[in-house]
């Protein structure tokens, strides 16, 4: 299933700290990584930080905080897009396309509507959002 031996590493509580540094942008330290991912000891965020050195995917500066020394390509986060902090599935934004047309098609056209087309709408619109939040609760973070 892993060929990449990062997307292989790359999982569980170490994949929670990789995203955590992503999201943060900024250079942390092992407590402070602990406390917000309410890891139980310094121990735990440090183990996972190390395994991220292994990998080259982070690395740590002259005052003993850790930062992104380079972004991994993971399979499920190709399906997710960060909007002004907010990662969100790339879905999201065809679900909320055809919904719209549906709304327009239906306010336009509501004196005769086409039974086919609004079909067509209903259908396509209720499998993007299907499928949104399905990916929605695989999120791995």
């Amino acid at each position: 299933m892993y060929d990449d031996p990062i997307e292989r590493e790359l999982k569980g509580k170490t994949l929670q700290v990789y995203l955590y540094m992503l999201k943060r942008e900024v250079p942390v330290g092992v407590r402070e990584i602990q406390r917000d991912l309410n890891f139980s000891s310094p121990s735990v965020a440090s183990y996972h930080l190390d395994k991220l050195m292994a990998l080259s995917l982070v690395s740590k500066d002259e005052y003993g905080r850790y930062y992104i020394a380079r972004k991994a390509e993971i399979s499920i986060l190709e399906s997710f897009v960060n909007i002004l902090g907010y990662t969100i599935p790339r879905l999201t934004f065809f679900a909320i396309f055809f919904t719209t047309l549906l709304i327009t098609y239906l306010v336009v056209n509501h004196p005769s509507l086409n039974i086919h087309a609004l079909i067509f709408a209903i259908i396509a619109s209720g499998a993007f959002w299907f499928e949104t939040v399905r990916l929605w609760r695989r999120r791995p973070f």
